[in-house]
């Protein structure tokens, strides 16, 4: 029996719904664009690496070009002054932003009773007795605040150790934080700032009932059919973190499934060389051909579940920023080069601010080619590459592009 897509079709739903595969528009980049991402997506990966571009400036850039990094800044959680944010921060895939209307459904994980809440409002109840209340009244009264501004409230006893080493302050913000007691923000340098949700989400979103566990699972689930436009329930359920130990196990996603086929949001459907059961979500489009030409964060969307990358576009990715410099293979921060509808290219990318130079430290071909496409030549993807790290380095005020010799694709880039 022949299967429902090929695994060429698939792959471009699943760019089309991911909003990248076409040609960036030549435009200036709008916040309207903002909102159909957030919106589009539900959330948007956090992450302080800073090395090239921090993670959430990428897959706007990706997707829309070049934009003023603090205009995203402002959209998603307001003017410093606190008010009119459109997103919330919290723990949707990872550390995300992610649109108002999701709120509901993630209060269940907003709880008061998670391993690390419990105990972080144990420790600081026996050890600095009301300070969980008195941190709550000086975020309401004088938010929004960092940390910093409130550590008179409970001075530390000695130096501070290691980057982790959280004052009683900070724990008592972040456990309020997590339960969802107050909203958290980003100020300069990627620093949390803590205000009160009225004043940083708004009263009706802040007061907007919260949906049960159940609920908010199911509603995720189906946000996730139309971002990802076609996938396994992994594929789904990746998205915003449903399976354990975050949540559910793999067994467990069915009747969800089940749930969005009967209401109309999705039908079954088999994949060329897919062995796991496959949703395509209603309305979701094969565009025919994908001219995108973007570098793309690890912390994108279209990368975040490794086994999809695999399967979808024979590409085995493994961040290496946490591994030994001796010990990584492509470098520090490897960027995949997404051309039409492959990923063809990584490249480890430094940005000098110093000499206003894109370094790029190394540059490798892919050794994979996605299944049923054709694979393109050297030449093409260097001269693809070139224009797209030219475009990169202009978004982020770089005068040069410096290639390095190291990698199988350097001199060709070069």
């Amino acid at each position: 029996m022949s299967a429902d897509l090929s695994a060429s079709e698939a792959r471009r739903i699943f760019l089309n719904a991911q909003g990248i595969a076409t040609r960036r528009p030549r435009r200036r980049v709008r916040e309207a664009d903002f909102a159909q991402y957030l919106d589009r997506q539900g959330v948007l990966q956090l992450d302080s690496v800073n090395v090239f571009a921090r993670a959430h400036y990428m897959p706007l850039f990706s997707r829309y070009g070049a934009y003023d990094p603090a205009a995203l800044d402002e959209f998603l959680w307001g003017p410093p002054d606190g008010h009119g944010a459109h997103g919330f921060e919290h723990w949707g895939h990872e550390a995300a932003v992610m649109p108002l209307s999701l709120l509901p459904a993630m209060r269940p994980r907003m709880t008061k009773d998670g391993r690390w809440a419990k105990a972080t409002r144990e420790r600081l109840r026996a050890e600095s007795p009301g300070l969980i209340e008195d941190v709550l009244a000086a975020v309401n009264e004088r938010g929004p605040v960092t940390a910093g501004d409130l550590e008179h409230l409970s001075p530390r006893q000695r130096p501070k150790g290691t980057w982790w080493d959280y004052s009683h302050v900070k724990l008592a913000l972040e456990y309020l934080f997590l339960v969802g007691d107050v909203a958290g923000s980003r100020g300069r340098n990627f620093t949390r700032t803590y205000d009160s949700t009225e004043r940083a989400w708004g009263e009706a979103a802040a007061h907007a009932p919260a949906l049960t566990l159940t609920e908010g699972r199911q509603l995720f689930f189906d946000h996730a059919i139309g971002s990802v436009g076609v996938g396994t329930l992994r594929d789904i359920a990746d998205h915003f973190r449903l399976l354990a130990p975050k949540s559910l196990t793999a067994s467990e996603l069915p009747p969800f499934a089940e749930s969005a086929v009967e209401r109309g949001l999705a039908q079954w459907v088999s994949v060329e060389g897919w062995s796991e059961p496959t949703l395509l979500a209603t309305g979701a489009a094969d565009p025919g051909r994908a001219t995108a030409s973007a570098l793309l964060s690890p912390f994108d969307p279209v990368c975040w579940f490794r086994p999809r990358l695999e399967r979808m576009f024979a590409v085995d990715y493994r961040i290496e920023i946490y591994t030994p410099a001796p010990k990584r293979h492509y470098g520090y921060y490897c960027l995949p080069f997404l051309l039409g509808d492959q990923i063809v290219a990584r490249v480890d990318l430094k940005a000098d601010r110093k000499n206003k130079a894109l370094v790029v430290l190394a540059a490798w071909r892919e050794p994979g080619t996605a299944p049923g496409a054709r694979r393109r030549p050297d030449t093409a993807v260097a001269s693809a590459l070139r224009e797209e790290l030219a475009t990169a380095a202009a978004w982020q005020g770089l005068e040069t592009v410096v290639v390095e010799p190291r990698g199988d694709l350097a001199a060709a880039l070069a």
